[in-house]
């Protein structure tokens, strides 16, 4: 038996039946004697270009193990089906448990848009922080400045004027 990584794109207009969508594929798998180890709904992403007039996608992936000869008749059943619209199946030795590129990244991306949630907050930190900076720096100018007339020397008419 073969091990497996597929990546499977969804048309993003059908994300709501994604459910119905994994039973199905699940059942092929199971047909075709196929073991799925690991299954990652990454979710609605951009795409690098626009595929059948869909700029994004819903990404599916999945750690298999399987026959090769019963991979084709899957591919085959695949491609017929319209609501994917990109598949690749790609040969692996092993299996790392760790959880995908793409899924790490959406979740961090998740992460901050929910840590952006309210941008007036963030604003308003921002704002005081420069003003704090530029009350340093002037603080450090002027403290500069008189410095500077303390150790320049004294002309004679100054001198005089006292």
């Amino acid at each position: 038996m073969n091990k497996y990584e597929a990546v499977i794109i969804l048309n993003p207009n059908l994300s709501n039946k994604m459910e119905s969508f994994m039973k199905d594929f699940d059942s092929l798998l199971s047909d075709n004697s196929f073991n799925i180890l690991k299954k990652e709904d990454v979710g609605r992403r951009q795409l690098a270009y626009s595929i059948n007039n869909h700029n994004k996608g819903h990404y599916l992936l999945f750690n298999l193990e399987g026959d090769p000869s019963k991979l084709i008749d899957i591919e085959n059943k695949i491609k017929y089906n319209e609501s994917i619209i990109r598949h690749l199946f790609i040969v692996v030795k092993e299996h790392n448990g760790e959880d995908s590129h793409l899924l790490v990244e959406s979740k961090t991306k998740k992460k901050e848009a929910d840590s952006d949630d309210n941008p007036v907050e963030d604003i308003q930190v921002k704002k005081d922080d420069e003003v704090k900076n530029i009350k340093e720096v002037d603080d450090t100018e002027s403290d500069k400045a008189s410095e500077n007339a303390e150790d320049a020397p004294v002309s004679d008419e100054e001198v005089k004027d006292e």
